[in-house]
C-alpha cells in the first residue's frame, strides 16, 4: 500500500509536497488541474519496470503502453530539460524485509516500509537518465538502511549508505554502471561489492509495488449482448472495463470467496458483486451464465424490479455497465493491490453515487478467505454526494479520519497546488475551500432575484 507521494517539475506540478495516501484517498478539483498527471507518473513508472528494455530509464510509452506521456519535455513542468523530474514514493511492504551484512553475520536491517526517491534528468539527446536514486528501508518512522547512488560532477556513479559499510571486492576497479530502469542497480555494479547483493531485494520489492498498481480510466466500453471468456484470468479489468466480464467469470471459476469485513457474511465472488448492485439499488437481479452448454460465449442478465423479465444487459440503463467495472476491479485485484479510479461516478444517479463511497470503504475493509485483503483505492472524483456519504461515516464512527484522505487540486497561474482536506472526528471539514464545488450560494442569490424581477414583471403589465 503506497503512503507517499511526491512530485516536483511533473507536467502542470511544480511540486507537490508530500501527499499522504491513505487506504481511501480522493481527489477533487476543477478540469484541467492537474488531477490525472499524479496517476499518469504511476502508470509510466509501471511499464517501465513492466518493459524488456533495462537501459531505458524511463518508458514515456506508445501505442501499445498503458499510457503514452510523449517526450520527456512533454513531461517536464514548463517543458525545461534543464530541469530535473523527481519523485518520491513510500509504500507498505506485504511482509518485512531483512537485510543481513554477509561481512558482519551478527548485523541485521529489519523494515517494514520502503522509500524511493529518484531524479531524472535529460540527457544530450533529451532522452530521461537517472542523475540519483535513494532507497530507504524504515521500521515504523526510523531509517534502519539507507542506499544512495548518485551521479557526480564526472558523470561516474558512487554507491554509498550512512547506515550500512559497503565493501569493495579486491580486483574489481570497474566504474559503476548506469542503473537499470529507475530503480535498479545492475549485476555489474553490485559485483564491485562484496556485501551489495540486497539491492536485487531492494528492485523486486520495487517491481511487485508498480505490478499491484491497476488503473480504471473515466471513459468505459459500451455493454455487449454476449462476452466471450476462455477460462484465462485477467490482469485485471482494462483501463476501460474492457475484461469485467472475463475477470469476473475467473474469480467465480476460482471459487474466489469475500465478506464486506469483519463478521460478515462470507460469499461467492459472484453473489458478492450481486449482491452489492442490489443494495446500489441499480438492479434486483444479476448473473452470467454461457449462451449454450460448452460454449465460450457468456451474456450478462439482469432483472430491474422482483416482477420484472429477466433481460440482457444492454437492454436496461447505461449506468450499470459503467458500475460493474467500478464494483468488479475494486474486490477482484489482488491483496495488498493500489486502484487508481478516474470519476467511477460517471453516469450514476445521485443517490447511487453517494452509496459508492459504501462500496469503497467496504473494499478496503473487505476480507478474502478470513484475511484482510489491505486494498488501497484512489479516487478522483467531481461528485458532492459522494464526499457527502463518506462525511457522514466519518461522523458515524463507520470509517476513521485516518483511513480516508482528501484532496482538492487547483490552479495557481502556471503552477497546480494540492490541498489537503482537514476532516475532524464528525466528518466536518475545517478548511473547506472557496467554490469547491461550484458557487452555490451566487446560484441561489440570482435565481430569488430573479424571481423577484419576474414577478414585479407580472404584477406590473
Amino acid at each position: 500500500m503506497l503512503t507517499k507521494l511526491h512530485l516536483k517539475n511533473f507536467k502542470a506540478w511544480k511540486d507537490t509536497g508530500p501527499i499522504r495516501l491513505a487506504p481511501l484517498t480522493v481527489i477533487f478539483g476543477a478540469n484541467s488541474a492537474g488531477k490525472s498527471s499524479l496517476g499518469h507518473l504511476l502508470l509510466a513508472l509501471k511499464q517501465t519496470a513492466l518493459s524488456t528494455d533495462r537501459k531505458r530509464a524511463l518508458h514515456l510509452g506508445d501505442a501499445s503502453t498503458l499510457i503514452d506521456l510523449g517526450t520527456f519535455a512533454d513531461c517536464l513542468h514548463g517543458h525545461d530539460l534543464n530541469s530535473s523530474l523527481d519523485f518520491s514514493l513510500s509504500w507498505v511492504l506485504p511482509k518485512p524485509l531483512e537485510v543481513r551484512d554477509p561481512l558482519q553475520h551478527t548485523q541485521r536491517y529489519l523494515g517494514d516500509r520502503l522509500e524511493l526517491d529518484v531524479s531524472l534528468v535529460a540527457d544530450k539527446s533529451g532522452q530521461p537518465e537517472v542523475q540519483s536514486l535513494h532507497y530507504g528501508l524504515t521500521n515504523a518512522s526510523d531509517v534502519v538502511l539507507d542506499v544512495n547512488l548518485s551521479r557526480g560532477e564526472n558523470r561516474k556513479f558512487s554507491l554509498e549508505s550512512d547506515h550500512y559499510k559497503f565493501v569493495k571486492a579486491v580486483g574489481r576497479k570497474w566504474p559503476l554502471e548506469e542503473p537499470e530502469k529507475f530503480y535498479r542497480v545492475s549485476e555489474i555494479s553490485m559485483a564491485r561489492f562484496e556485501n551489495a547483493g540486497f539491492l536485487t531485494d531492494f528492485a523486486l520489492a520495487t517491481e511487485t509495488m508498480l505490478g499491484s498498481l491497476s488503473y480504471l480510466g473515466p471513459l468505459r466500453k459500451h455493454p455487449q449482448r454476449t462476452y466471450q471468456w476462455s477460462g484465462d484470468t485477467p490482469e485485471g479489468v482494462g483501463q476501460m472495463g474492457e475484461n469485467a466480464i472475463a475477470a469476473f467469470l475467473a474469480a467465480q471459476h476460482e471459487g474466489r470467496k469475500l465478506n464486506r469485513g469483519p463478521k460478515r457474511p462470507i460469499q461467492s465472488f459472484a453473489e458478492f458483486v450481486a449482491g452489492w448492485l442490489k443494495d446500489l439499488g441499480v438492479i434486483h437481479s444479476f448473473i452470467v451464465k454461457p449462451v449454450a452448454a460448452g460454449r465460450k460465449e457468456y451474456e450478462v442478465l439482469v432483472k430491474t424490479h422482483a416482477q420484472a423479465p429477466e433481460v440482457k444487459i444492454t437492454d436496461v440503463g447505461f449506468g450499470v455497465s459503467q458500475l460493474l467495472p467500478v464494483l468488479i476491479q475494486a474486490f477482484y485485484c489482488p491483496p495488498n493491490s493500489t486502484v487508481w479510479m478516474e470519476q467511477p461516478e460517471i453516469h450514476l444517479h445521485p443517490q447511487v453515487q453517494a452509496e459508492l463511497a459504501d462500496v469503497f470503504i467496504s473494499a478496503i475493509r473487505s476480507r478474502e478467505n478470513s484475511v484482510a485483503r489491505n486494498v488501497q483505492l484512489i479516487v478522483e472524483s467531481h461528485s458532492e454526494h459522494f464526499l457527502n456519504r463518506l462525511q457522514r461515516r466519518i461522523a458515524e464512527g463507520e470509517i476513521t479520519p485516518d483511513d480516508v484522505a482528501i484532496y482538492f487540486c487547483q490552479r495557481t497561474g502556471s503552477a497546480t497546488e494540492l490541498k489537503p482536506l482537514e476532516l475532524d472526528l464528525y466528518g466536518n471539514i475545517e478548511n473547506w475551500p472557496e467554490n469547491f464545488f461550484g458557487d452555490e450560494m451566487a446560484d441561489l442569490t440570482a435565481r430569488t432575484v430573479a424571481a423577484m424581477k419576474r414577478q414585479h414583471q407580472e404584477q406590473t403589465k
